[in-house]
């Protein structure tokens, strides 16, 4: 059976569907049965971010007004043949339920390993939809104020589901910026939220070029590094973390925090 897993945040533009895009890759490339998800019904751009919007037949409106089964409408990854995205490329049907969404679940469940679901920023019904059809949920926040304060609503209202465990990415983190002492470190994020991290991501112009594009991020990159250690993390129970400040450190690297503030 399948983990079915909401991937969410309290705030747009933390790069939520970057996440659930590079995570899956890295899953896939484990070797792990792995399905993309797309609750964003109406504003979705998972299928731009894996570089399928030209290859959609079928979307999640068809499947649930049954135009289609829920496998005609999953999309093969082109570079993994154990990853499959079910996109949301319509417009959102006229009343779709949380109830909907748990049904296609359910049907892939035994088909795949993990089932990732992207799902809409903030707290409105998309929102409950997506994690009413998940077992576990991971929170994506970025190292500002605003982002983790509302990332902290976001586990309050999980509480009240039955979520089987909560984890926490932390995305576009700067390790020059953490060591001047302009953004604040992990230690306290992981504090102020009181979730169990299951790893950083830095920021990176590879991701920014990803999501818009859906280029793959460069082999050997930090980034995929990054998503690699994510996804060992998550299945293996692993708790590794990516050192955004390790090419910041030492004499060399202070030099390259002096470039980064100059430029």
């Amino acid at each position: 059976m399948a983990r079915k897993i909401v991937i969410c945040s309290g705030k747009g533009g933390v790069g939520k569907t970057a996440v659930c895009a590079n995570l899956g890759m890295s899953l896939a490339k484990m070797g792990l049965r792995t399905v993309l998800i797309d609750t964003d019904i109406g504003l979705n751009n998972l299928d731009v971010a894996m570089g399928i919007e030209n290859k959609i037949v079928y979307d999640i409106i068809d499947v649930i007004e049954n135009r289609c089964r829920v496998k005609q409408a999953l999309i093969p990854d082109a570079m993994y043949d154990n990853l499959c995205t079910l996109a949301s490329h319509g417009q959102a049907a006229k009343k779709i339920t949380g109830a909907n969404i748990k049904y296609i679940v359910n049907c892939l469940a035994e088909s795949f390993d993990y089932i990732l679901l992207d799902c809409p920023a903030g707290i409105e019904v998309g929102f409950h939809r997506a994690v009413a059809a998940s077992d576990e949920a991971i929170i994506v926040t970025t190292p500002h104020i605003s982002s983790i304060r509302d990332a902290d609503k976001v586990v309050s209202i999980l509480n009240n589901y039955m979520i089987g465990s909560m984890s926490l990415i932390i995305n576009r983190v700067r390790g020059d910026l953490i060591l001047n002492y302009e953004m604040l470190d992990i230690d306290n994020i992981i504090e102020l939220l009181g979730i169990m991290p299951l790893g950083v991501v830095p920021e990176s112009d590879d991701i920014s070029a990803y999501t818009s594009m859906g280029a793959r991020l460069k082999s050997g990159s930090e980034a995929q590094k990054a998503f690699d250690i994510l996804a060992h993390n998550l299945h293996y129970g692993t708790q590794k973390m990516y050192d955004c400040t390790s090419k910041f450190k030492g004499v060399l690297g202070k030099i390259k925090r002096n470039l980064k503030r100059m430029g």
